[in-house]
Protein backbone atom coordinates (compact mmCIF):
# COMPACT_ATOMS: atom_id res chain seq x y z
CA UNK A 1 0.00 0.00 0.00
CA UNK A 2 1.59 3.15 -0.98
CA UNK A 3 1.67 6.59 1.07
CA UNK A 4 -0.79 8.43 -1.08
CA UNK A 5 -3.09 5.19 -0.58
CA UNK A 6 -2.56 5.18 3.18
CA UNK A 7 -3.27 9.02 3.10
CA UNK A 8 -6.49 8.95 1.64
CA UNK A 9 -7.78 6.93 4.96
CA UNK A 10 -6.50 9.58 7.15
CA UNK A 11 -8.55 11.69 9.64
CA UNK A 12 -5.49 14.68 9.57
CA UNK A 13 -6.19 15.51 13.64
CA UNK A 14 -5.19 18.53 15.60
CA UNK A 15 -6.61 18.11 19.26
CA UNK A 16 -4.08 19.62 21.35
CA UNK A 17 -5.22 22.69 23.98
CA UNK A 18 -2.49 24.87 22.91
CA UNK A 19 -2.89 25.06 19.66
CA UNK A 20 -3.55 28.42 17.89
CA UNK A 21 -5.47 29.72 14.51
CA UNK A 22 -2.26 29.55 12.80
CA UNK A 23 -1.58 25.94 13.75
CA UNK A 24 -5.58 24.46 12.72
CA UNK A 25 -4.98 27.12 9.58
CA UNK A 26 -1.43 24.61 8.61
CA UNK A 27 -3.33 21.79 9.31
CA UNK A 28 -5.68 22.44 6.46
CA UNK A 29 -3.35 23.41 4.18
CA UNK A 30 -1.59 20.17 4.84
CA UNK A 31 -4.69 18.10 4.62
CA UNK A 32 -5.19 19.67 1.54
CA UNK A 33 -1.60 19.43 0.11
CA UNK A 34 -1.46 15.61 1.36
CA UNK A 35 -4.63 14.63 0.24
CA UNK A 36 -6.58 13.49 3.82
CA UNK A 37 -9.75 12.51 3.98
CA UNK A 38 -10.44 15.07 6.68
CA UNK A 39 -9.12 17.11 8.84
CA UNK A 40 -10.08 16.69 12.83
CA UNK A 41 -10.61 19.78 14.94
CA UNK A 42 -12.16 21.14 18.06
CA UNK A 43 -15.52 22.71 17.50
CA UNK A 44 -14.47 25.94 18.44
CA UNK A 45 -12.37 26.01 15.34
CA UNK A 46 -15.02 23.99 12.93
CA UNK A 47 -15.89 28.15 11.44
CA UNK A 48 -12.09 29.13 10.81
CA UNK A 49 -11.53 25.54 8.95
CA UNK A 50 -14.29 25.49 7.22
CA UNK A 51 -14.05 28.90 5.78
CA UNK A 52 -10.68 28.45 5.01
CA UNK A 53 -10.77 24.77 2.95
CA UNK A 54 -14.46 26.59 1.25
CA UNK A 55 -15.61 22.11 0.66
CA UNK A 56 -12.20 21.57 -0.57
CA UNK A 57 -11.91 19.46 2.33
CA UNK A 58 -14.17 17.53 4.94
CA UNK A 59 -14.21 19.32 8.29
CA UNK A 60 -15.15 16.55 11.17
CA UNK A 61 -15.20 17.98 14.78
CA UNK A 62 -15.49 15.76 18.33
CA UNK A 63 -18.45 16.33 20.46
CA UNK A 64 -19.21 15.11 24.30
CA UNK A 65 -15.56 14.58 24.03
CA UNK A 66 -13.23 13.18 25.65
CA UNK A 67 -14.99 11.80 28.49
CA UNK A 68 -18.74 11.04 26.73
CA UNK A 69 -20.38 11.74 29.89
CA UNK A 70 -22.30 15.12 28.85
CA UNK A 71 -25.97 15.08 28.47
CA UNK A 72 -27.46 13.99 25.45
CA UNK A 73 -29.23 16.93 24.73
CA UNK A 74 -25.98 18.97 25.13
CA UNK A 75 -24.32 16.30 22.97
CA UNK A 76 -27.07 17.33 20.00
CA UNK A 77 -26.76 20.83 20.46
CA UNK A 78 -23.49 20.54 20.40
CA UNK A 79 -23.77 18.90 17.09
CA UNK A 80 -25.71 21.05 15.38
CA UNK A 81 -23.79 23.94 16.01
CA UNK A 82 -20.92 22.33 14.40
CA UNK A 83 -22.69 20.99 11.78
CA UNK A 84 -23.77 25.07 11.01
CA UNK A 85 -20.26 26.57 11.77
CA UNK A 86 -19.61 24.10 8.49
CA UNK A 87 -18.79 20.79 10.16
CA UNK A 88 -19.32 17.71 7.72
CA UNK A 89 -18.49 14.79 9.89
CA UNK A 90 -18.67 14.04 14.08
CA UNK A 91 -16.81 12.15 15.92
CA UNK A 92 -18.90 11.88 19.14
CA UNK A 93 -18.47 9.98 22.44
CA UNK A 94 -20.74 7.41 23.98
CA UNK A 95 -20.87 7.28 27.95
CA UNK A 96 -18.62 4.75 29.05
CA UNK A 97 -19.86 4.75 32.74
CA UNK A 98 -23.10 3.45 30.94
CA UNK A 99 -21.31 1.06 29.12
CA UNK A 100 -20.04 -0.54 32.44
CA UNK A 101 -23.48 -0.56 33.69
CA UNK A 102 -24.53 -2.44 30.51
CA UNK A 103 -27.21 0.16 30.17
CA UNK A 104 -27.17 -0.26 26.30
CA UNK A 105 -30.39 0.87 25.60
CA UNK A 106 -29.58 4.85 26.96
CA UNK A 107 -26.50 4.30 24.76
CA UNK A 108 -28.47 3.98 21.62
CA UNK A 109 -30.58 6.88 22.67
CA UNK A 110 -27.94 8.84 22.76
CA UNK A 111 -26.11 7.54 19.79
CA UNK A 112 -29.82 8.67 17.85
CA UNK A 113 -30.35 12.06 19.49
CA UNK A 114 -26.98 13.06 17.73
CA UNK A 115 -27.42 10.97 14.71
CA UNK A 116 -30.71 13.09 14.51
CA UNK A 117 -29.07 16.31 14.56
CA UNK A 118 -26.36 15.04 11.80
CA UNK A 119 -28.64 14.74 9.38
CA UNK A 120 -27.00 13.57 6.13
CA UNK A 121 -23.57 14.04 7.68
CA UNK A 122 -20.87 11.48 8.46
CA UNK A 123 -21.38 10.26 12.15
CA UNK A 124 -18.72 8.38 13.84
CA UNK A 125 -19.01 6.70 17.28
CA UNK A 126 -16.04 6.28 19.58
CA UNK A 127 -16.27 3.71 22.12
CA UNK A 128 -12.84 4.30 24.17
CA UNK A 129 -11.87 0.43 23.40
CA UNK A 130 -9.24 0.47 26.22
CA UNK A 131 -11.72 1.02 28.99
CA UNK A 132 -13.68 -1.91 27.55
CA UNK A 133 -13.81 -6.06 27.85
CA UNK A 134 -14.18 -8.02 24.98
CA UNK A 135 -18.07 -8.62 25.59
CA UNK A 136 -18.28 -4.65 26.27
CA UNK A 137 -17.09 -3.97 22.81
CA UNK A 138 -19.53 -6.80 20.96
CA UNK A 139 -22.10 -5.55 22.33
CA UNK A 140 -21.74 -1.82 21.51
CA UNK A 141 -20.64 -2.77 17.77
CA UNK A 142 -24.53 -3.87 17.87
CA UNK A 143 -25.60 -0.79 19.12
CA UNK A 144 -23.84 1.58 16.75
CA UNK A 145 -25.11 -0.79 14.12
CA UNK A 146 -28.64 -0.48 15.40
CA UNK A 147 -28.39 3.56 15.59
CA UNK A 148 -28.05 4.65 11.94
CA UNK A 149 -24.28 5.97 12.84
CA UNK A 150 -21.70 5.28 9.87
CA UNK A 151 -18.65 4.46 12.00
CA UNK A 152 -17.51 2.71 15.18
CA UNK A 153 -14.23 3.99 16.53
CA UNK A 154 -12.18 3.02 18.83
CA UNK A 155 -10.66 5.38 20.46
CA UNK A 156 -10.57 9.38 21.30
CA UNK A 157 -6.71 9.35 21.87
CA UNK A 158 -7.20 10.74 25.65
CA UNK A 159 -6.83 7.18 27.36
CA UNK A 160 -4.76 4.78 28.56
CA UNK A 161 -4.98 3.19 25.41
CA UNK A 162 -5.29 3.50 21.86
CA UNK A 163 -6.13 1.87 19.09
CA UNK A 164 -4.74 -1.93 18.63
CA UNK A 165 -5.12 -4.75 15.62
CA UNK A 166 -7.30 -6.75 17.46
CA UNK A 167 -9.64 -4.52 18.52
CA UNK A 168 -9.71 -2.97 14.83
CA UNK A 169 -10.21 -6.41 13.87
CA UNK A 170 -12.58 -7.35 16.54
CA UNK A 171 -14.82 -4.39 15.56
CA UNK A 172 -14.83 -5.18 11.83
CA UNK A 173 -16.09 -9.11 12.70
CA UNK A 174 -18.70 -7.84 14.75
CA UNK A 175 -19.83 -4.78 13.04
CA UNK A 176 -22.68 -4.87 10.37
CA UNK A 177 -21.88 -4.39 7.31
CA UNK A 178 -23.08 -0.76 6.75
CA UNK A 179 -21.07 0.31 9.64
CA UNK A 180 -16.99 1.21 8.93
CA UNK A 181 -14.44 1.39 11.29
CA UNK A 182 -12.37 4.23 12.42
CA UNK A 183 -8.83 3.25 14.48
CA UNK A 184 -7.34 6.38 16.27
CA UNK A 185 -4.43 6.92 18.78
CA UNK A 186 -1.16 5.34 19.05
CA UNK A 187 -1.27 4.96 14.71
CA UNK A 188 2.79 5.98 14.55
CA UNK A 189 3.99 4.57 11.27
CA UNK A 190 2.75 3.99 8.09
CA UNK A 191 3.66 0.54 8.75
CA UNK A 192 1.57 0.62 11.48
CA UNK A 193 -1.42 2.54 9.10
CA UNK A 194 -1.49 -0.21 6.80
CA UNK A 195 -2.22 -3.28 9.37
CA UNK A 196 -4.69 -0.90 10.40
CA UNK A 197 -6.58 -0.68 7.23
CA UNK A 198 -5.46 -4.70 6.31
CA UNK A 199 -7.65 -5.83 9.16
CA UNK A 200 -10.47 -3.46 8.39
CA UNK A 201 -9.65 0.33 9.39
CA UNK A 202 -11.72 2.53 7.00
CA UNK A 203 -10.30 5.70 8.30
CA UNK A 204 -7.35 6.35 10.59
CA UNK A 205 -7.43 9.28 12.89
CA UNK A 206 -3.86 10.53 13.42
CA UNK A 207 -1.62 13.56 13.54
CA UNK A 208 1.77 11.65 12.69
CA UNK A 209 1.31 10.19 9.37
CA UNK A 210 1.18 13.57 7.36
CA UNK A 211 4.80 14.31 9.22
CA UNK A 212 5.98 11.12 8.74
CA UNK A 213 5.21 11.29 4.80
CA UNK A 214 6.76 15.23 5.00
CA UNK A 215 9.84 13.53 6.20
CA UNK A 216 9.83 11.12 3.13
CA UNK A 217 9.10 13.14 0.52
CA UNK A 218 10.84 12.79 -2.99
CA UNK A 219 11.42 9.06 -1.73
CA UNK A 220 10.16 6.08 -3.93
CA UNK A 221 8.15 5.32 -1.43
CA UNK A 222 5.99 8.61 -1.76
Amino acid sequence: MTAKEILSHVDHTLLGVTATAQDYLKLCDEGLAYGVASVCVPPSRVRLCAEHLAGRLAVCTVVGFPNGYADTEVKAYETAAAIRAGATEIDMVIDIGKAKERDYESILADIKNVRAATGTHILKVIIETALLTREEKIALCKVVGDSGADYIKTSTGFAPGGATLEDVALLREYSPAHVKVKAAGGISSLEDAALFIKVGANRLGTSRIVKIVQGMEGSSGY
